[in-house]
């Protein structure tokens, strides 16, 4: 598998440190009807028979996936690590899980009717030649439904943490800063309209929706501090980060010991011409 430089060996090398990571920090965040963000975007391609996900990590949302009957799945990642857990998943085991690229997909044309990715598509390079891929193994008509991050809710601690975050990059060494990661567009809906259409597909819709991680302190850090960000960081900066956290939302914790954190996402989703 060719790779085309820092940045998918930055992710290649964080995911076989954390297989899990994406899934153990979000999958309990929820949306104000009850949803978690895979949810959401599993109920996207509710009529969808053949769906692949797009950076599938640990394969959570394959297997949200896989509880519609008869389907047929596909997963694709550049984390052998993280397709060791998806394989154990007993939901994925007629599942097609591959290691690879996004930008040279091991599948043939009209292979799929949609195509979904969390958190991933945000992350790659290429980002044209990731939508022609995409567009090239979907069958004429089929859909595109991602989640892709959008930033905190202000007056909560995920706002804080990224300030308190912000400042700590600026004070650190740039061999202890993470490659930047992924095309900006994908952030946006008129950004992700440009990288889509002239892979064929339609004009596309746009959601924020805000997702609830509040919780016990603990549980917080746990969460906000899976960011990419932080792996390249000292132990004692990261401590020190901690340390500053958590006197920081103090006086936002609840008589009962929660911390409120929100942090938004964009649901996005795209019909092929």
């Amino acid at each position: 598998m060719t790779t085309t430089g820092p940045q998918e060996a930055f992710l290649q090398a964080f995911h076989a440190e954390y297989p899990a990571v994406t899934a153990e920090a979000f999958s309990r965040g929820r949306a104000p009807d009850g949803r978690s963000s895979y949810e959401i975007l599993c109920d996207q391609v509710a009529g969808s028979m053949r769906v692949l996900d797009l950076g599938c990590g640990d394969g959570l949302l394959l297997e949200l996936l896989a509880r519609g009957p008869g389907r047929q799945l596909a997963g694709v990642d550049l984390s052998s690590h993280s397709l060791a857990l998806a394989r154990r998943r007993p939901a994925l085991s007629d599942a097609r899980l591959e290691e690879g690229r996004a930008q040279e997909l091991p599948f043939a044309e009209d292979s799929f009717d949609a195509c979904v990715s969390h958190m991933a598509l945000m992350l790659m390079s290429e980002s044209e030649q990731v939508a022609a891929e995409v567009a090239r193994v979907l069958s004429p008509g089929g859909s595109l439904a991602c989640v892709v991050g959008g930033g905190a809710v202000g007056g909560e601690a995920y706002e804080r943490f990224l300030a308190l975050l912000r400042g700590t990059i600026e004070e650190t060494p740039a061999a202890q800063r993470i490659p930047a990661l992924g095309d900006k567009r994908t952030r946006s809906r008129e950004g992700l309209d440009e990288v889509l259409r002239p892979a064929g597909f339609a004009s596309v819709d746009w959601e924020t929706i805000a997702i609830d991680l509040s919780g016990p302190l603990e549980q917080v850090w746990a969460a906000v501090s899976s960011l990419y960000d932080l792996a390249p960081l000292d132990r004692a900066t990261v401590e020190q980060l901690r340390k500053t956290f958590f006197a920081e939302v103090r006086d936002m914790t609840t008589s009962d010991g929660r911390v409120p954190c929100a942090f938004k996402i964009g649901l996005a989703t795209a019909r092929l011409r």
